[in-house]
């Protein structure tokens, strides 16, 4: 995790420590989402054989959701006074998640990574609500209705390895 924020003291009611704590929670939030969309393409686009279109399509939509869930992630730290970095290089050295295979990879196999990618998401995002509960209500619903989301599409995609 990048340790260098830059925090300005903007916002009017939270303290110069709070808003480095919210900005670090939210900066690893839009890390996660920022690596995860670029993830579902590179899956969109390599992704073969049994469920091809329903995945294919499905991939596309749960893109736009992590781009819009990393939009409003880095638009509350600029609320915080606090610069997000979606950087490619930040994103890049910062993802603690596990690159997908290069190349063609069958529709199974994506599915079960895409699980495996969501599971551990999931769990810093329910460390970073934690975090954030300390401090600011505003960020901690912000980051609760992303792991809703997540949880929803962890579900909608792990029960793809079943029967």
């Amino acid at each position: 995790m990048t340790a260098d924020l830059i925090v300005q003291d903007v916002h009017p009611t939270l303290r110069h420590e709070e808003r480095q704590a919210l900005g670090s929670d939210l900066q690893g939030m839009l890390v996660d989402l920022a690596d995860l969309a670029l993830i579902g393409k590179q899956l969109h686009w390599n992704i073969q054989g049994p469920h091809f279109r329903s995945l294919h399509l499905q991939l596309d939509e749960l893109i736009d959701v992590w781009r819009e869930s990393s939009d409003r992630v880095a638009e509350r730290a600029v609320m915080l006074g606090v610069a997000p970095d979606g950087r490619s290089q930040t994103i890049a050295q910062d993802s603690e998640l596990s690159p997908p295979p290069a190349g063609p990879l069958p529709t199974r196999e994506a599915v079960a990574y895409l699980t495996q990618a969501l599971v551990e998401v999931i769990t810093r995002a329910r460390k970073r609500m934690e975090q954030t509960a300390e401090y600011d209500d505003v960020t901690n619903d912000l980051l609760i209705e992303v792991v809703g989301q997540l949880e929803q599409q962890h579900w909608m995609i792990s029960v793809q390895l079943r029967g």
